[in-house]
């Protein structure tokens, strides 16, 4: 497994030897660029993609809001035919039509979610990261690909200076946060509704909205919905 510096080195490399995304993102320079080298599996994952459906993204997917916002949703990856086909986290999959039509009611988003990045949908004072920038085979990320992709999540979080709040959405994405702010994971156990404080900030867990999760009752709209009311009032 690569080192901590040796992530950051390979971290920098993808950067500079990058042109940066397909479709550009204002202010996001701490993304991979679309041929991040960094994770041989997603990469040839990501080709073998591109190769069956050259007119999809097919890239390492950015974070979606503005840098100024005070609440941040950490995902875990983009879907196959969510956001590593429309370039936009939780979009084009079922997730996203929970995920997105939660934020609006709750005034975390506006404008009406179409299923594709050109819908108009704004996020108000909420961004979108995931644990994992790039599409893994089957949903199922390595846990040397969460380690190696965590300082693009760093970087993200690191450029949210309002920062108040984090929703991870799932047990990975609670854990990848979890080693990012460097807190032992004993001392915050992942449970849907679980809220711990760090430092300033407060992470709040929720199972992820995936069709999986809400086919099986194991997170029903009702539930997704009660964890963002709380950061809601958590947050003014």
């Amino acid at each position: 497994m690569p080192t901590n510096s040796t992530i950051e080195d390979k971290t920098k490399e993808s950067r500079r030897n990058s042109a940066g995304p397909a479709v550009s993102v204002a202010g996001q320079s701490n993304e991979p660029g679309p041929d991040c080298p960094l994770c041989p599996r997603l990469k040839d994952y990501r080709d073998a993609n591109r190769a069956l459906h050259p007119h999809w993204y097919n890239a390492p997917v950015h974070s979606f809001g503005p840098a100024d916002a005070r609440l941040v949703i950490v995902g875990l990856a983009p879907g196959l035919q969510g956001a590593n086909r429309t370039g936009r986290p939780f979009t084009g999959d079922f997730a996203g039509d929970l995920l997105y039509g939660t934020l609006t009611e709750l005034g975390f988003a506006r404008g009406s979610y179409e299923a594709r990045p050109d819908d108009g949908m704004t996020l108000v004072d909420c961004r979108i990261a995931n644990a994992v920038r790039c599409v893994p085979p089957q949903n199922k990320p390595l846990p040397v690909e969460i380690n190696t992709c965590r300082p693009f999540l760093r970087a993200a979080i690191d450029e949210m200076p309002r920062l108040r709040a984090i929703v991870a959405l799932g047990r990975v994405s609670h854990d990848s946060t979890l080693k990012m702010l460097g807190i032992r994971a004993a001392a915050a156990p992942f449970a849907h509704g679980a809220e711990h404080q760090a430092g300033s900030v407060r992470l709040f867990d929720s199972y992820h909205c995936s069709r999986y999760n809400t086919n099986t009752r194991v997170l029903t709209p009702e539930m997704f919905r009660a964890v963002f009311a709380r950061v809601r009032e958590y947050l003014g």
